[in-house]
């Protein structure tokens, strides 16, 4: 079982079995082969936004077009535990709907969020994670 595991964007990402991982902003544009790899991981369905409960992580599709990226990261944090992160992805640069990375450093502090790392894990993706900073 696990030698290709470790090539799994999912992985990359740091999900683990077991987690509960609640997605925000799905469209038809979405990475569909991404989504599968995260619930192969997690064993389990991504929850939506009327979930309810805790979750352990984040997925947040944004676009440039969505909106004001701070109120969308504030919502992402509703039902997030202590220590959860959020995975905000963006379509890379050159993409439609791409998001300035400017934006992102800019409105991830305003949300009371810390920009930790970014990941490869999508052809026209790109993975930024974000979290609540532990000196807060």
């Amino acid at each position: 079982m696990g030698s290709t595991a470790a090539a799994r964007p999912a992985d990359r990402l740091g999900f683990k079995s077991g987690m509960v991982v609640q997605e925000l902003g799905w469209d038809d544009d979405t990475d569909d082969e991404l989504r599968s790899s995260i619930e192969d991981v997690i064993d389990g369905d991504l929850v939506d936004g009327d979930y309810g409960n805790d979750v352990d992580a984040v997925l947040l599709w944004w676009r440039e077009d969505d909106g004001d990226l701070v109120d969308g990261l504030v919502d992402s944090l509703t039902d997030l535990i202590g220590g959860g992160a959020i995975w905000l992805m963006t379509p890379k640069v050159g993409r439609p709907g791409a998001v300035d990375a400017a934006d992102i450093a800019e409105a991830a502090p305003l949300a009371g969020l810390a920009q930790t790392s970014s990941a490869t894990v999508s052809k026209d993706w790109a993975a930024t994670r974000l979290v609540t900073p532990k000196s807060s």
